[in-house]
């Protein structure tokens, strides 16, 4: 029993300091984020967080990997019983309603930056976890969905333009949200009040003081 309790423990603290890199890749990117620091907010030494994770990278990959995770549990879960059309607005409302988590915006934007970062300075491990991740998710969507590869190639698009447009603090009444049309990724037209709009005002508001200055760290 001792050895379980010592092993649920070790498990805990190693999903305290996923949660903290989430937190702060997504504020300062990878380059402009410490190690040292993610130890101290856990309440644990540096040297103890190697021992958990390998080095930097492992441990930003480990919270990349946490992030993907959790948007298709959230894809999963809400297209559970439906198919097409249907199945795509309830995965586009679940996104919108997830990244009203500040840090689960940045953190896929510094995914992204830091990812192309690594493949130009000739460091392709980074980009090779990256996408398997995200050819996981596609294909998971693909296959909840049943949709074409077309109607997946528009969610995704349409994905990435929300958070673009969240990211930068566009009004949910901004004429910029008519680009989306009223079912793509769930998002309605800016003149409908359903729960998608809703959900698109939530996440502006709570998104509203991204610094400019955290893309890229």
């Amino acid at each position: 029993m001792a050895r379980t309790s010592m092993r649920m423990s070790a498990e805990e603290r190693r999903e305290s300091v996923i949660r903290a890199a989430m937190v702060a890749f997504a504020d300062g990117g990878y380059n402009g984020t410490s190690t040292a620091e993610i130890a101290r907010q856990v309440g644990v030494s540096q040297p103890y967080l190697f021992r958990l994770f390998e080095n930097k990278r492992a441990l930003f990959e480990a919270a990349v990997r946490r992030c993907m995770e959790e948007v298709k549990e959230s894809f999963l879960a809400a297209a559970e019983g439906l198919q097409g059309e249907e199945a795509l607005e309830a995965m586009g409302d679940a996104y919108v309603e997830l990244i009203g988590d500040r840090s689960r915006l940045l953190m896929q934007m510094q995914m992204y930056v830091s990812t192309a970062a690594a493949e130009a300075a000739g460091d392709h491990e980074v980009g090779k976890a990256v996408r398997a991740l995200w050819e996981d998710l596609w294909d998971s969507v693909a296959a909840v969905s049943g949709s074409t590869p077309e109607e997946i190639g528009q969610f995704f698009a349409s994905g990435m333009l929300i958070n673009s447009l969240v990211a930068m603090g566009f009004p949910p009444d901004h004429r910029v949200w008519q680009s989306l049309g009223k079912k793509a990724c769930g998002i309605p037209g800016a003149n409908n009040e359903s729960t998608a709009a809703t959900s698109t005002k939530n996440a502006i508001s709570k998104n509203a003081h991204v610094k400019t200055d955290s893309i890229g760290g």
